[in-house]
């Protein structure tokens, strides 16, 4: 017997339940949907579902064995797999891992991003290569570990559903816990608490680094991108890849995530032709410090994955330009202080959203006491009202940055949701220009 629990009632899941509901499976919906789950041999759980949730956590006294999606992909996967994690930087790293080691062998690339590669697992073999991005949910349950693994940098973050900071870092810390000896870490030299990490490693590890020097992977000197050590190029100690100036994608935390991607990719037998080629080609991936277009000399971008407070940092310093921004959303219980802090330096003016907005606005009222400037700060009714207004504060030169800051849930599904209406509600701006 296979049931589906869901706490949504069908009503609830709308469109979702009509694609399902025919499916020859039990379904048990609404407050009671993790009742009974001790009668069962095993319990798959979606990543996001809180461990700590009493129904869970009783399994532990029980005989069910407690499975994912992503622990029965690796169990059957015959080739060798990259995992990316981190608070922030997986997407694009994983995505441009997937790009390196693509142009000598087919790359499958998926996890936490793109549909589930267990639907193709009977196509992949041993030849091929599987990069995974890790959510720290997905992490939390498994019991192996990639050959490579990589680990862009750890922030708060999920902390409405980890039970502390520490249990987050604990997640995290799967992705190399199960390695080999002879397996790859890739961590960030610059980030306190994944450099911490490699005390803890079993296996060969690799930093990255913008800002030094580093014995054996990435890094940034005389503005190019060096790799030195890296297997299989190590008998070459230093390769210069391409000078900083070549990289398409915009930010500094993108070069750090660029630098993860080509440690990662030598490791795992990508030319130096593949790397540079990625590198000088890839612009980046939707939502991510995505462009959408100019519109009477302004300049719109969406930066809806920006779902914590540190990625709308990254988001924030990547322009030099003055920034109209557009915050708030669903607070996942994360502090707003080094995100006020940048909004006071840098920021002409913002205007505020969602459930968070009091909580953001109180911190930035407090920062601004550190610079002596007052930040203009306007409240939105909805989404679209935020966005009409940000359009109205900003003048030619400026960007409108939609970088939250905050989760979606109050407002949408999830960030893609809010990022393809972003776009939508800039093209309508054009259109009512064009009249």
């Amino acid at each position: 017997l296979i049931t589906a629990c869901d706490k949504k009632t069908s009503e609830q899941l709308e469109e979702r339940w009509e694609r399902i509901k025919e499916y020859p499976i039990e379904f048990r919906l609404g407050e009671d949907y993790l009742q009974g789950l001790e009668h069962y041999d095993c319990v798959f759980l979606a990543p996001g579902l809180p461990k700590e949730l009493p129904e869970i956590k009783a399994l532990a006294d029980t005989k069910v064995e407690i499975c994912s999606e992503m622990g029965l992909f690796m169990s059957l996967n015959p080739a060798p797999m990259v995992g990316v994690t981190g608070s922030s930087g997986k997407t694009t790293t994983t995505t441009l891992i997937g790009k390196m080691l693509g142009h000598g062998q087919r790359a499958f690339v998926g996890g936490n991003i793109g549909t589930p590669l267990l639907g193709h697992i009977g196509n992949i073999t041993r030849e091929d290569c599987v990069v995974l991005e890790l959510s720290s949910f997905q992490l939390e349950v498994l019991d192996r570990s990639p050959e490579i693994a990589v680990l862009t940098n750890i922030t708060p973050n999920h902390l409405d559903i980890h039970p502390s900071m520490d249990a987050y870092i604990a997640a995290k810390k799967r992705i190399f816990q199960f390695q080999a000896p002879h397996y790859s870490l890739v961590l960030n030299q610059d980030d306190p608490v994944t450099k911490s990490l490699s005390a803890e490693a079993g296996s060969q590890v690799y930093f990255f680094s913008r800002l030094q020097e580093v014995t054996r992977g990435a890094f940034v000197r005389d503005g190019k991108i060096v790799l030195r050590n890296v297997a299989p190029l190590a008998h070459a100690a230093d390769r210069e890849l391409c000078d900083v100036s070549d990289v398409r994608l915009v930010g500094t935390h993108n070069l750090e995530n660029v630098l993860a991607a080509v440690t990662a990719a030598a490791l795992g037998g990508a030319s130096v032709k593949a790397l540079v080629s990625v590198i000088t080609t890839f612009s980046g991936v939707s939502h991510r410090l995505e462009k959408v277009r100019e519109v009477d000399g302004v300049q719109f971008y969406n930066d809806s994955i920006a779902t914590t407070p540190t990625r709308a940092v990254a988001g924030i310093k990547a322009f030099a330009e003055p920034i109209v921004l557009i915050a708030g959303g669903y607070d996942k219980n994360l502090p707003f202080d080094d995100f006020a802090e940048v909004v006071a330096q840098r920021v002409k003016s913002v205007v505020l959203m969602g459930a968070a907005a009091d909580k953001i606005e109180h911190a930035i009222r407090e920062k601004e006491k550190l610079f002596g400037r007052t930040v203009p700060l306007q409240r939105a009714d909805s989404f679209d009202d935020a966005v009409n207004r940000a359009s109205a504060l900003a003048t030619p030169g400026d960007v409108v940055l939609m970088s939250p800051a905050c989760a979606s849930y109050d407002m949408f599904r999830n960030f893609e949701e809010r990022g393809n209406r972003f776009r939508e509600l800039v093209a309508s701006l054009i259109r009512r220009i064009a009249k």
